[in-house]
């Protein structure tokens, strides 16, 4: 029998979310997004407590989810590991030449898919804040299998 905790067994694809307070940018990860209803399309995307995306979410209200390719979990140090206060990430992967703008936002040029989001409702939920969102509109960048939880695992880039 296995000893991973329910949550655990099931494999989540892995996001980014590119944000901004109105001036700046940023860019991190998150894999507790589902979808919460089919028309209109909407999802319920959680985002850590203490962030900088928190912060830019919550003044702004709108973001770009980005569904990652498997090819990019070496993304997963610059992107959920450091802190946008802390670090540029956007400047990091322009010089990287990693960006394409799209609807306004730099987006990661190997993202499989873009969504543009737009905050409908929001709760607390314990150690992330849950964002009722509507997809405004989204695109298909490439074709490709989704960066997954059990490759981070696999690669060692997480634990759970």
């Amino acid at each position: 029998m296995t000893r991973k905790k329910p949550w655990n067994r099931v494999d989540l694809p892995v996001y980014s979310i590119c944000s901004s307070d109105g001036d700046h940018f940023n860019m991190h990860i998150i894999t507790y997004v589902t979808a919460s209803s089919m028309h209109p399309k909407n999802f319920a995307c959680c985002i850590y407590e203490g962030t900088k995306t928190l912060d830019n979410v919550e003044k702004n209200g709108h973001f770009v989810l980005q569904l990652l390719a498997d090819t990019q979990y070496r993304l997963i140090d610059l992107l959920g590991k450091k802190s946008g206060r802390d670090t540029d990430k956007i400047s990091r992967m322009k010089k990287r030449g990693l960006l394409r703008d799209w609807k306004g936002f730099p987006v990661l040029k190997d993202a499989l898919a873009v969504m543009e989001m737009r905050v409908i409702g929001k709760m607390e939920g314990g150690d992330h804040r849950v964002f009722l969102c509507e997809t405004v509109s989204w695109q298909n960048l490439q074709e490709g299998q989704p960066l997954t939880l059990d490759k981070l695992r696999e690669k060692k880039l997480i634990r759970i």
